[in-house]
């Protein structure tokens, strides 16, 4: 049995199936509740962007990633 550890909130994810129960984005593994709260903190950002850029996308979820591994949850952009 592979357990797998969330780089967020340091959840244990039991049986990881990849981009089912975990999400690996940028050299860190999620778990899918820490995936829908990095959805829910960017997705009224990229809805204010115009026009939309795809580098800017990556760069702004990464620096929300690392912010909530540094802190061990999500917070606003």
């Amino acid at each position: 049995m592979k357990t797998l550890v969330c780089d967020v909130c340091k959840r244990v994810i039991q049986n990881p199936i990849k981009d089912r129960n975990y999400f690996h984005i940028k050299d860190r593994d999620l778990c899918e509740p820490c995936k829908d709260q990095l959805e829910m903190v960017l997705k009224p950002v990229v809805r204010n962007k115009h026009p939309f850029n795809y580098e800017w996308y990556e760069r702004i979820m990464t620096e929300s990633i690392e912010k909530a591994v540094q802190k061990g949850k999500f917070d606003a952009v």
